[in-house]
């Protein structure tokens, strides 16, 4: 061991979780503060996903300390960061047999309707789940944010309908939900049908492409999923 320095509690304290993994990614004695800020970033609706692979990683060499409730948020954490590759980053460091568990199936079927736009069966399924889905809040909206995002890659136009089923909304929270995209994003409404005009992307009007290799949109990385049983 090359002379590693001890430090007291109140030093150690004065460092951010963040500080902390930088410098010793694999000190198992920082477990109750990475489980601590996992519950902290669900609170204060925040996200570190460095911080959070850093717990997994820990988990894996320490499997009796794992807890399964905060590795659940840690998920559920990833899903709503869509569209990154967030999700399979994690689920790479979760071992198969705790996968199997019924909690991270219904995960795992959450993360593959997203992938692949199924926003009806997502919002169904997530419907049936909502024991686990309610601890983190946020949930929805940042889902109903990926699926806007999802929308405009693929639509110049939407028709109201087809909005509202990927967004899980309806009526008045679905005006305001427009309203606030119409504010923000550059949405507009179509006064004959109420359809909605999407700005225009490189992705919805591939004549804007610049003719650039390198920036391929993650969504269209193909992902691998270990269970889909």
């Amino acid at each position: 061991e090359m002379g590693k320095e001890i430090q007291s509690p109140e030093e150690q304290s004065s460092y951010t979780v963040e500080q902390l993994v930088a410098v010793n990614p694999f000190n198992p004695e920082l477990l109750p503060d990475l489980e601590n800020y996992v519950n902290e970033q669900v609170t204060s609706q925040t996200y570190s996903l460095d911080a959070n692979l850093c717990l997994l990683r820990l988990y894996q060499f320490e499997p009796e300390r794992m807890n399964t409730h905060i590795v659940a948020r840690i998920l559920i954490k990833a899903l709503m960061a869509m569209p990154t590759p967030d999700f399979s980053l994690c689920l790479f460091l979760i071992p198969e047999r705790v996968q199997m568990e019924e909690q991270f199936k219904a995960l795992i079927v959450l993360s593959h309707y997203l992938e692949t736009g199924r926003f009806q069966q997502f919002w169904d399924e997530a419907a049936k789940n909502r024991h686990i889905l309610e601890a983190v809040p946020g949930f929805e909206q940042a889902i109903q944010v990926y699926a806007s995002h999802l929308l405009s890659l693929s639509y110049q136009k939407v028709p109201r309908s087809v909005l509202a089923e990927a967004v899980n909304m309806d009526g008045a929270s679905l005006d305001k939900f427009v309203e606030h995209q119409v504010t923000n994003s550059g949405w507009i409404v179509e006064k004959e049908d109420g359809s909605i005009v999407l700005p225009q992307t490189e992705f919805n009007h591939p004549e804007l492409k610049k003719n650039t290799g390198e920036n391929v949109p993650l969504e269209h990385i193909a992902r691998i999923f270990p269970i889909l049983g």
